[in-house]
């Protein structure tokens, strides 16, 4: 089996049954924000986009690429399509004249030829656009994970495909967390350092158990050219920033599991397998050049933005027109509260007022009443300040997902009065009655009615009340604080109080406070 490294998620998977072309990205993406790290605009697309098969494991921009697509990848080409509850990335591409879908069934594995594949998607509201997939592939010479953004819950249904020979993994964060937020400058040093940390953390939970032989870091960091986002590539200009580069990651895993073998992966990084003897070279890139990549990193980003504005340029002109501030708050009124009506859970979640000040508009969602107005100098818990050429090509393009347009972009800025909220953030990337339903649904039957635990001197709930992990094998407590390792939520065990977000309590109690805890599982 051979893989080439095609940019930030990117792979070209070659087996003994047929070509597969994943996640191919040229960019730039969320309003021109994103660029592939390295450059990528080297390889040769031509013949990437001649692929057997088209993955595409989810609906971001940084891995659904919609102009590459159209001038690279031909219209007749089968598409292995994951398993969403809603069916916006299936649209999407048959908007572009995909119509070829292998609508695959999640965790079931399909055989063409010689090549075994499965595709495992997740469907929790904050996976992704309501999903995000991994794809696991075996020819009989080898066997691979292509684990890219995803993280899932269920290994062991996961890995009952057989434990891959190569593991492709995510290990830099998408998030706009702390870099937009209106905090003193040493809360952002601060808490990025927090949040790479915690990447870090569950990024070695994944390899841990997935335990390959071979271990590729890829899917991100993002390189940003804009000139006002230039200070947040990798860990910032000022620290504080929050994306680790695969160079930083590989010593990581060297200094923490020095018995792994990992292997730096860039566009061009050709990995032939065969069982578990690993090659590696590289096609596009020198070792010269990879190592001037990312140990003189400043110097080539500044390169890369001094010669690609037009790149920029061209991206800002594709914007829509800007809306007057009266046409704007009445299509946002009536597009969004139809939706809020339907959202119950998600208006009790917030719980309170959010303002939006949009160019020359300042509006003010009001979760609980449903209600989309101007501004009037309620109280709120979150303010936004977007520009408006952004949310007026949402509006013209009826963007479902702010949150993974808009907000990933990282061309705004935010502020809130308390903690992390959820349901706001998943609100914004429920901008349809389909997405709206499901997730409502999907809360609804969260209400946790499994099984308690012992942990330590502690009985809980055996599911995480964020996105139902098993506590047995991710969760950790000390000092009364338990910590699920997925995604590094806390919660105070004396109180259930989630620690990290509102709501989403844990139901949990001392040992000595009870005479039939049950025994661990």
């Amino acid at each position: 089996m051979r893989i080439t490294g095609l940019g930030h998620a990117g792979m070209f998977i070659e087996t003994a049954g047929g070509s597969i072309l994943c996640d191919p990205v040229i960019g730039p993406s969320f309003f021109g924000s994103w660029f592939p790290f390295p450059d990528n605009r080297g390889l040769d697309w031509e013949r990437f986009g001649a692929a057997d098969f088209l993955y595409i494991s989810h609906r971001h921009r940084d891995h659904f690429d919609p102009r590459m697509l159209h001038r690279y990848v031909r219209r007749d080409i089968p598409v292995l399509l994951p398993e969403y509850p809603t069916d916006d990335l299936e649209r999407d591409l048959i908007d572009l004249g995909y119509t070829n879908i292998i609508r695959t069934e999640a965790g079931v594995p399909l055989t063409f030829g010689a090549m075994t594949l499965m595709i495992t998607p997740l469907r929790a509201p904050s996976d992704g656009p309501i999903g995000d997939s991994s794809l696991s592939v075996d020819d009989g010479t080898a066997s691979i994970l292509n684990q890219n953004d995803s993280h899932p819950l269920d290994l062991e249904k996961l890995l009952s495909f057989g434990r891959p020979d190569a593991y492709f993994t995510q290990v830099s964060g998408a998030i706009w967390w702390p870099m937009v937020y209106d905090l003193p400058q040493d809360s952002k040093q601060h808490f990025a350092q927090l949040k790479r940390e915690a990447q870090n953390k569950r990024a070695m939970y994944y390899i841990d158990k997935v335990d390959a032989a071979h271990v590729f870091p890829m899917a991100g960091p993002p390189m940003f050219l804009r000139e006002e986002l230039f200070r947040y590539n990798g860990t910032g200009l000022e620290n504080d920033s929050i994306f680790t580069d695969q160079a930083e990651f590989l010593e990581h895993l060297r200094a923490e599991r020095p018995d792994k073998s990992g292997h730096l992966f860039v566009p061009g990084t050709q990995v032939d397998i065969a069982g578990s003897d690993v090659t590696i070279t590289q096609t596009l890139y020198t070792d010269a050049e990879i190592d001037r990549i990312f140990h003189d990193k400043w110097t080539y980003l500044a390169e890369q933005r001094d010669s690609r504005q037009d790149e920029v340029r061209a991206e800002e002109s594709r914007r829509a027109a800007v809306l007057p501030p009266a046409e704007m708050l009445a299509a946002i009124k009536e597009w969004w509260e139809p939706l809020l009506r339907r959202a119950r859970i998600i208006r009790d979640g917030v719980g309170g007022n959010v303002r939006f000040r949009i160019g020359d508009l300042d509006m003010v969602v009001d979760f609980p009443k449903a209600k989309v107005r101007e501004y009037a100098g309620e109280e709120c818990i979150y303010w936004y300040t977007i520009p408006a050429d952004l949310v007026s090509t949402n509006i013209a393009d009826h963007e479902i997902d702010w949150s993974n347009s808009i907000f990933l972009s990282m061309q705004f800025s935010v502020g809130r009065s308390g903690k992390f909220n959820e349901f706001l953030t998943t609100f914004l990337k429920c901008l349809s009655r389909d997405r709206i339903e499901y997730v409502e649904n999907w809360y609804a039957e969260q209400s946790d009615q499994t099984e308690d635990v012992q942990l330590e001197d502690w009985v809980v709930q055996r599911r995480c009340p964020h996105l139902r992990a098993d506590l047995t094998k991710t969760g950790k407590i000390e000092d009364g604080v338990l910590t699920c390792s997925l995604h590094d939520w806390k919660w105070d065990l004396g109180s259930g109080k989630c620690l990290t977000t509102t709501g989403h309590p844990i139901r949990s109690q001392r040992m000595t406070e009870t005479a039939d805890a049950p025994a661990t599982s």
